[in-house]
């Protein structure tokens, strides 16, 4: 008799202990959902868009219905909507070369109000770039500190050559260390590089593989006019390859309307989610088409986002 209730005891005891294990994994699930989330979104393919119609004016009032999303030509089921204001990882890039001489604190000023118009969780990074590049906030790496920011942005000479490939490839390298699952990068420099190590296939290579937007505002350019022609070809298909835009000022007066345009571009996008029809981990590259069609008085729409990504491997 003794044996079979010290055998009930122990049962007892190991259903009390069940329970309690099942009640604490059911709490910590509740104290954090977003490791919930991240188990069931870990193939959502999340594809960030602006809108322009045919003036240029970005369109913010579409909703689902108006929005079409293939992959490979096969369409896609949407799964996700809206418009969020995330914070984002964002590098400013700003050319420092003897070519921005007399105009280099315009073009500093610019850039703040780029960074006072984004999301102030955003974190930051500064790179000015001549001959070479230069992560300019030391060990901290990223802040949203407008006076950190400021005194970065002061510390280089204006001076020497245009290293823009490799600024670009710095920034997307560091971009990486950014804690925000949105990214971006903004450009200031007339694009004419003659002093880089690195090619430009090499750089658009790198580009379309990274998970980032570049948005360039390019200045007007005093180069040789073959210089400045490749330079615009190539700003063009940076950032049509990385979903990003390119807004070219007529002077030096526009850039700062420019930086907040770009800003404010970063900031109100359409999101757009999807599980792929398309199962294979192969690594390989999948090509998205955004179909835009809203009522007749919105007239012809222009959507602009990344046109792909790489599937994982397994």
């Amino acid at each position: 008799m003794k044996n079979i209730l010290y055998l009930f005891a122990l049962l007892a005891l190991f259903f009390a202990a069940f329970c309690l294990s099942a009640a604490t994994a059911t709490a910590s699930q509740k104290q954090d959902p977003n490791e919930f989330t991240l188990k069931v979104d870990v193939n959502l393919v999340v594809v960030h868009a602006n809108v322009f119609n045919k003036k240029g004016f970005r369109v913010t009032d579409l909703e689902a219905q108006h929005f079409k999303v293939f992959e490979d030509e096969v369409e896609q089921k949407l799964s996700r909507f809206g418009q969020d204001d995330i914070p984002v990882t964002v590098g400013i890039l700003l050319d420092n070369s003897g070519s921005m001489i007399g105009n280099r604190a315009m073009m500093k000023a610019s850039a703040l109000v780029f960074v006072e118009t984004s999301n102030p969780l955003d974190e930051v990074f500064v790179v000015n770039f001549n001959d070479d590049y230069y992560l300019d906030l030391e060990e901290k790496n990223f802040t949203s500190d407008k006076e950190e920011l400021k005194e970065a942005m002061g510390r280089t000479e204006t001076r020497g050559r245009t290293a823009l490939y490799d600024a670009i490839r710095a920034s997307l390298r560091h971009s990486k260390r950014g804690t925000r699952r949105k990214k971006a990068l903004l450009v200031v420099s007339d694009g004419a590089d003659n002093a880089s190590k690195a090619s430009f296939a090499t750089v658009l290579g790198e580009a379309q593989q990274a998970e980032l937007a570049i948005y360039v505002v390019a200045l007007p350019c005093t180069e040789t006019g073959r210089l400045c022609r490749r330079a615009k070809r190539e700003m063009k298909k940076l950032t049509e390859t990385t979903g990003g835009t390119v807004y070219f000022a007529k002077s030096m007066e526009e850039i700062r309307e420019l930086c907040e345009k770009a800003a404010r571009d970063i900031r109100a996008q359409y999101v757009l989610g999807y599980y792929p029809t398309n199962k294979e981990r192969d690594g390989g590259f999948r090509a998205i088409r955004l179909e835009v069609k809203a009522p007749k008085n919105y007239g012809k729409l222009i959507p602009k986002y990344r046109p792909g990504y790489f599937a994982d491997v397994k």
